[in-house]
């Protein structure tokens, strides 16, 4: 994909939406709005959209089904999840009848994404850093110097420490997760043709406040841990080494020297309440649109740049001041308090010994019928109006 040259903006530059960050968030907002026939320009700050990954890539079902991601950049389906207490010992197994994950080549996934958006008629200037703004004046340092554009709307799609939202004025992350993965290929290894499994592992001393896992799809295997960045005994990236030395899954196989390495903050206090004003709104990490219990974050990045790329475009048609009010983030945040309970609770698990014994609940019926609800529901992020209708299966 070839960057757009910042220097051909001229003295006199605008433009109707400026989109910080290329992100799945940013990327998809830009392209709905191009499609609607608007100028967009979107930055980030890095040189290739395949450097710097920060996410795992793992789509869920729903995503799969309501979203048309390109198939060549998915692993194999995954039906299979392990739920494994701090020993290791007696795994949880659910098996759903369904497709319920898949995972994402990220960087050739974001190169075609990006493809579409220029396709679209965004322009991508890489390599391009957001500086500021005065008024409805934006001030960007791209790799020959630092430019300036008006633009009508800004999205902040940049990330769980957004500089837009601190710039308008709107609600920033405070509850954070920070995580830390490997990325590497199975190829030449037997694995005893194991099925595409994901393995959980639930132990605060390796992952407080959240989990350690590894996917394996047979193609590639991701191994990390997430947690509270103050919580971790020995620091995130020892954590993982000593989670990677064992980890479940990959019994046999040698970790490569060379790894790809992806890691950064993670928002798990539930969408924010301001997340737009007369002068932008915020999608993706920058916005909070990750679940609480979880910590997924793919599905409500798509699903909340749809309804912003739609509140958007109506405020860019008619021109009404008010016409971003609907993007209310405290009417959606009305909507996951069950998984801000679940997020609360657990937080609370700071020893091996609570994490065991709620493995004994886990055990029960009652208790895999509900991991079976989290891992393989049929809920997703929660909007107002319509949702995307389902694409055709097969």
């Amino acid at each position: 994909m070839n960057s757009f040259d910042l220097g051909a903006l001229g003295t006199d530059a605008r433009t109707d939406v400026l989109v910080v960050g290329a992100g799945l968030a940013g990327l998809h907002t830009a392209t709905l709005l191009a499609r609607h026939g608007h100028d967009v320009l979107l930055v980030d700050r890095r040189a290739s959209l395949s450097s710097a990954i920060r996410t795992t890539g793992i789509f869920v079902r729903k995503t799969l089904d309501d979203f048309p991601l390109p198939p060549e950049h998915l692993g194999p389906p995954i039906r299979r999840v392990l739920l494994y207490p701090p020993d290791l010992r007696r795994p949880v197994s659910l098996v759903s009848a369904r497709d319920e994950y898949r995972v994402g080549d990220m960087g050739p996934l974001y190169a075609s994404t990006a493809a579409a958006a220029t396709a679209a008629g965004v322009r991508i200037a890489l390599g391009t850093r957001y500086a500021g703004r005065r008024g409805r004046t934006f001030h960007l340092i791209g790799r020959d110097g630092p430019a300036t554009i008006r633009a009508r709307f800004v999205v902040g799609a940049d990330g769980a420490r957004s500089g837009v939202a601190r710039d308008l004025g709107l609600d920033r992350n405070r509850h954070l997760l920070v995580g830390a993965e490997e990325v590497f290929g199975l190829a030449g290894h037997d694995l005893d043709d194991e099925p595409p499994t994901f393995h959980c592992v639930l132990d605060p001393t390796l992952a407080p406040g959240y989990l350690a896992w590894v996917v394996n799809d047979g193609q590639h295997a991701h191994v990390g841990v997430a947690g509270y960045g103050d919580r971790f005994p020995e620091g995130l990236r020892g954590a993982l080494r000593r989670f990677s030395a064992s980890a479940p899954g990959l019994a046999g196989v040698e970790l490569p020297d060379t790894v790809e390495r992806r890691g950064g903050p993670i928002p798990v206090g539930g969408v924010l309440r301001r997340i737009s004003c007369a002068d932008g709104i915020l999608v993706g990490d920058a916005a909070g649109a990750v679940s609480p219990l979880t910590a997924g974050g793919l599905d409500p990045c798509l699903r909340l740049s749809e309804f912003a790329a739609e509140v958007l475009d109506d405020a860019l048609r008619t021109g009404r001041p008010d016409a971003l009010s609907p993007y209310d983030g405290a009417a959606l945040r009305a909507r996951f308090q069950g998984r801000l309970l679940l997020r609360r609770g657990l937080a609370q698990v700071r020893t091996p010994a609570v994490a065991t014994a709620a493995f004994a609940l886990l055990r029960t019926r009652a208790g895999r019928a509900a991991a079976g609800r989290v891992l393989f529901g049929d809920k997703s992020f929660p909007l107002p109006g319509p949702q995307p209708a389902p694409a055709p299966s097969g």
